[in-house]
């Protein structure tokens, strides 16, 4: 990659176009789901070629998706949005060079400080999931919408009205009346999806109905920065503006994943796409459909990822699991006995592979159920029961960003203003008064105005005590500091030694 090339994010869907007085404005994207069962497309063999070679490997072909594509079209369909958006204009200006002096002859000439609305059409993909009309699409598709329509692959056109839609996630249930009943999607397992299988893509790039495109499932699990319950399938099958909402396929014609959006330097496909996988849609759509929306389960802590550094600092064998940075006073977590520094290894007897898979085992969680949670504390495994409680939107948070590590801190005293600002008691914490550059402070993530309030488990209340704990650390291992940033959410940071 070249020098100063920054990647970005785009949404993969809604191709957008804006009239204003008769001026196009520019272009947005958003992808979408839906399908049908199809027979199997499996890799055949091709002929071989006639040698005299005994022992030359026979030539395979790639598989085809001919009979697939025919099979699960008819469910794919094609959202489009109209909404009206307010365009502001600066009062005594003017686009083009006009005189507007005193003695100029547009002098007495004036815009209004508010330009009339403007008509905004987008585009974006989705999938039925029901034969009485539900579809499924991707919320930023129909975000902000007035009129959504939703067009089928036999060329009829209907109205849809919204069901429900959960932002965190990006899901959007619609329902059109057809008069009929409709092809359905067939949803497969997207926890049984394989790295470098085969997947299909249906939908609308750039308005262009039922493009077909394909690739294999480069990596699963990937978290991209869009929410706290991030777990995207990445795959290399061509998406663009205007696939948002639409269905990703396995090779027997199953829905497995909703594409959500592409990585790309100039918002194109560069073979780096992101669904959504249709596990998550199975939980959360008939909540959406019954609802409008979804109720989650909270269990009232602040998570970081288990880095070897982390790992080793804990003593885990395996860095696999969620640490708990923050545990919040009288959630369902606290009451149960979850404490700042246990690593969650199982929730509900599933094993807690990576730290943001918590989030959506905890959210998925029927509010009121008392389940099991394995934690490891002070290198001994302990079971302990929690009642999960309704996650409200204020108790939402991120989870807390993984520490790097290194040494380098410039320290000093807290005053008893400080502390009182910051809600610490008398006694507690030492505040970072700088991380020089390019030093361990610095690339552990430390900043002028955090709070070190433990070193290697051990409260500290003052410079001293805090360099009494980091003397007693060994030779070539980790300090572990448990850390309060300015901006709030306590997190550990693993300093390695270098």
């Amino acid at each position: 990659m070249q020098s100063g090339t920054r990647m970005k994010v785009f949404v993969a869907g809604v191709a957008v176009v804006a009239f204003c007085l008769g001026t196009a404005a520019g272009t947005r994207a958003h992808p979408g789901f839906l399908a049908r069962p199809a027979a199997a497309t499996e890799l055949t063999p091709a002929t071989p070629a006639e040698s005299a070679d005994s022992t030359e490997a026979p030539a395979r072909a790639l598989p085809s998706f001919v009979s697939l594509v025919e099979t699960v079209s008819p469910v794919v369909v094609h959202v489009k949005v109209v909404s009206v958006v307010k365009t502001n204009g600066a009062e005594d200006s003017f686009p083009f060079p006009f005189p507007f002096g005193e003695d100029g002859p547009f002098r007495n000439f004036r815009f209004p400080k508010t330009q009339p609305p403007s008509r905004q059409l987008g585009a974006g993909s989705g999938f039925i999931i029901r034969n009485d009309g539900v579809i499924v699409t991707n919320n930023h598709v129909i975000d902000q919408a007035k009129e959504i329509t939703v067009g089928l692959s036999d060329g009829r056109e209907f109205r849809a009205k919204v069901l429900g839609r959960d932002p965190k996630t990006d899901l959007a249930v619609l329902k059109i009346d057809a008069k009929t009943d409709l092809p359905v999607a067939k949803l497969g397992n997207s926890d049984a999806l394989k790295v470098g299988e085969w997947v299909v893509a249906i939908g609308n790039p750039f308005g262009l109905d039922n493009t077909v495109t394909a690739g294999i499932v480069s990596a699963k699990g990937r978290a991209i920065g869009n929410g706290p319950y991030d777990q995207f399938i990445q795959t290399d099958a061509p998406i663009n503006p205007g696939n948002s909402g639409g269905p990703l396929f396995n090779q027997r014609g199953e829905v497995v994943g909703i594409n959500t959006a592409i990585f790309s330097q100039s918002g194109g496909n560069i073979g780096i796409g992101f669904a959504i996988p249709i596990n998550l849609e199975k939980e959360l759509v008939p909540q959406l459909e019954a609802e409008g929306h979804v109720t989650r389960g909270w269990l009232g802590v602040s998570i970081q990822k288990l880095t070897p550094e982390l790992a080793e600092s804990l003593g885990v064998s395996e860095a696999h699991g969620s640490l708990v940075a923050e545990v919040t006073p009288g959630s369902p977590a606290a009451k149960a006995g979850i404490k700042t520094g246990d690593v969650i290894t199982t929730y509900n007897g599933k094993k807690v592979e990576e730290y943001g898979g918590l989030a959506s085992l905890v959210a998925a969680t029927p509010v009121g159920t008392t389940i099991p949670i394995q934690v490891l504390r002070d290198r001994e495994v302990k079971t302990l029961s929690v009642t999960v409680a309704k996650l409200a939107d204020e108790e939402v948070h991120e989870a807390a960003a993984p520490a790097k590590a290194k040494w380098g801190l410039a320290l000093r005293e807290l005053t008893p203003e400080e502390r009182a600002e910051r809600g610490l008691e008398d006694g507690q914490g030492v505040l970072v008064a700088g991380a020089e550059p390019g030093s361990p402070a610095e690339d552990a993530g430390l900043h002028a105005g955090d709070v070190v309030l433990q070193a290697n488990h051990k409260p500290v209340g003052s410079v001293e005590a805090l360099r009494h704990e980091v003397a007693k650390v060994e030779e070539g291992k980790p300090l572990l500091l448990l850390v309060r940033p300015a901006d709030g959410g306590d997190r550990f940071a693993a300093l390695a030694a270098r």
